[in-house]
């Protein structure tokens, strides 16, 4: 028989051992309810940003914004909820990689990089390059930024592109930190998603001007694990449910108001009809080189 101080400990340590699993760390695994991995069953917690209008942030306490309502009405089509917490863009496909949070939730480029670290649903978004200069700045055009001090947000496609055309840019971790270089003349120029630049420019108090924008030439996409296909597939099978019954056209329209959709663009799987965006203005560039 053995002792019953042994009893004990070996008593103990399955419980601590319970405690660890069920706290997670590295993932959740498959079960009849929690067949897509989640950390917690039956919600899906999601990392964005606070700070980019109109794509991601927060409004009243509430996380909001087109990705936000958009994932929040994909979720729902596969019986999920959504609980959104705040975190710096430069880490946040790592933290979804490693399981910190099952999506990505940021108006997120899709790369050949970083396909690397994460997968990508299939794309909901297509999305500009904006400039944004100072008010009474000569800047006009991407290609009169050679010598400039370029600000970016890091790790984002801005940061790459700016890194490419050998611009040397200053990193700053998020928007709020590249608008008040540009507020404070530290900086002579922002390279930003174009909607986020907009909407920046306006309300700045005439501080800040949106000078220029130029079609990026990849969509934008949720981000999830590698190790999740199960959990892909039922994203993208609720992002083509919200395109066809006319959420993703009611959700373009609230947020980019009077921005024509692309042609060339087509949201989810591309095999969905969905109402058109009704929108103003002149057609969409074709992609720089």
């Amino acid at each position: 028989m053995r002792p019953l101080r042994a009893l004990a400990t070996t008593a103990v340590a399955v419980v601590a051992a319970s405690a660890l699993a069920a706290c997670g760390g590295g993932g959740s695994k498959a079960s009849a309810d929690n067949p897509y991995k989640l950390i917690q069953p039956g919600v899906l917690r999601t990392a964005t940003l606070t700070d980019a209008p109109p794509n991601v942030y927060l409004k009243n306490g509430k996380f909001t914004g087109y990705d936000n309502d958009l994932l929040t009405a994909v979720a729902a089509k596969i019986g999920l909820k959504v609980q959104f917490a705040g975190t710096d863009f430069s880490a946040l496909l790592s933290q979804v990689a490693t399981h910190k949070y099952d999506v990505g939730s940021s108006s997120i480029t899709i790369t050949e990089a970083r396909k690397k670290t994460v997968a990508f649903t299939n794309g909901y978004d297509f999305g500009y390059f904006g400039l944004d200069v100072p008010a009474g700045s000569p800047i006009k055009g991407f290609d009169q930024l050679k010598g400039k001090r370029v600000v970016v947000v890091q790790g984002t496609v801005q940061d790459d592109y700016a890194t490419k055309q050998g611009l040397n840019p200053v990193r700053v971790p998020d928007y709020n930190g590249a608008l008040n270089q540009l507020k404070s003349k530290t900086a002579d120029a922002w390279i930003a998603p174009a909607e986020i630049g907009e909407k920046t420019a306006k309300d700045s108090g005439g501080k800040v001007v949106a000078a220029a924008k130029q079609l990026g030439s990849t969509p934008m996409a949720f981000a999830v694990a590698k190790d999740n296909p199960k959990l892909l597939e039922a994203l993208n099978k609720g992002l083509d449910e919200v395109i066809k019954d006319g959420t993703w056209t009611k959700l373009q329209e609230e947020y980019y108001p009077g921005r024509q959709v692309p042609q060339e663009f087509k949201p989810g799987s591309g095999t969905v009809t969905f109402p058109p965006v009704q929108a103003s203005g002149a057609p969409a560039a074709s992609p720089s080189s």
